[in-house]
């Protein structure tokens, strides 16, 4: 089974103990790959089980199943907008903006939030997200849109918010935000999918210092500081059960979105 998910520490944490034998599962081999890889290649039926954004699901089709657990989704874990000059939020108009995936639902977030402002035209780009913090910086755009570890460390580089949409989000809807999903081919067993994920994430809160050395590996050169508040705020009850409460988030976000026409209408059904 060729699973694919990202090299950050929410991922690596969740899924260490599954891809290394520790606990029982389908077989896998694993590619690391970033969401904005995932997002397209799911679109084009490639891997059996990846993580992809919510907001990548309306392109998927009906050969694909979401997952109830693996996933991340909470409060207080959105992108932030953030520039490096003195932009304000009224100042948005004509500015370029680096932005991590088109298909993201930090981008999602992004768009759902300039219609809330009146919807002001700014050019976005779609630029690797480890590498978006240092182009604000050094002028070659005027905001980012990032996330992940990133909330933790942009004031290394002189950058502010301008805005965390993730506050926003929670403000305007009461609801958690939905980041990224496990998606499945529908020919598989996912409920053996979704029994070696929830098996793989209680082995990762049982034993933390199992996988510590793997998720520092993999972390992109993040301090052992930044991978524990990583874990901390993406990994939580909502990784090991989506429930009725992340399922009304879900619905509220995509539906929303495409009542916009900002993606299609859902037609995966929810776990």
């Amino acid at each position: 089974m060729h699973l694919a998910h990202s090299p950050c520490p929410n991922d690596t944490f969740i899924y260490h103990a599954w891809t290394s034998g520790l606990v029982d599962g389908p077989a896998t081999r694993l590619t690391f790959a970033d969401i904005d890889v995932t997002n397209t290649a799911c679109a084009r039926g490639e891997f059996d089980v990846a993580k992809v954004s919510y907001a990548a699901l309306p392109h998927l089709g009906d050969e694909w199943r979401l997952l109830p657990a693996g996933g991340a989704l909470g409060r207080g874990c959105g992108p932030l907008v953030l520039t490096g000059d003195g932009t304000a939020v009224g100042d948005l108009a004509g500015k370029r903006v680096a932005v991590p995936s088109d298909r993201s639902t930090a981008f999602m977030l992004f768009n759902l939030w300039l219609r809330d402002l009146g919807s002001p035209e700014v050019a976005w780009e779609v630029v690797p997200f480890d590498q978006i913090m240092p182009a604000v910086r050094d002028g070659r755009f005027d905001a980012g849109l990032v996330i992940h570890e990133a909330r933790f460390t942009y004031r290394d580089y002189g950058l502010r918010s301008l805005v965390d949409l993730g506050e926003w989000w929670e403000g305007s809807t009461g609801c958690p935000i939905p980041l990224g999903a496990i998606v499945a081919k529908s020919h598989l067993d996912t409920d053996a999918i979704t029994a070696a994920i929830r098996a793989s994430l209680d082995y990762a809160w049982a034993h933390p210092e199992a996988s510590r050395a793997y998720v520092a590996e993999h972390a992109q050169e993040m301090s052992d500081d930044v991978c524990r508040m990583h874990i901390d705020l993406y990994v939580n009850e909502f990784s090991r059960d989506l429930g009725a409460e992340g399922r009304a988030a879900v619905e509220r976000l995509l539906g929303g979105a495409a009542e916009l026409g900002l993606v299609p209408k859902l037609e995966i059904p929810l776990p």
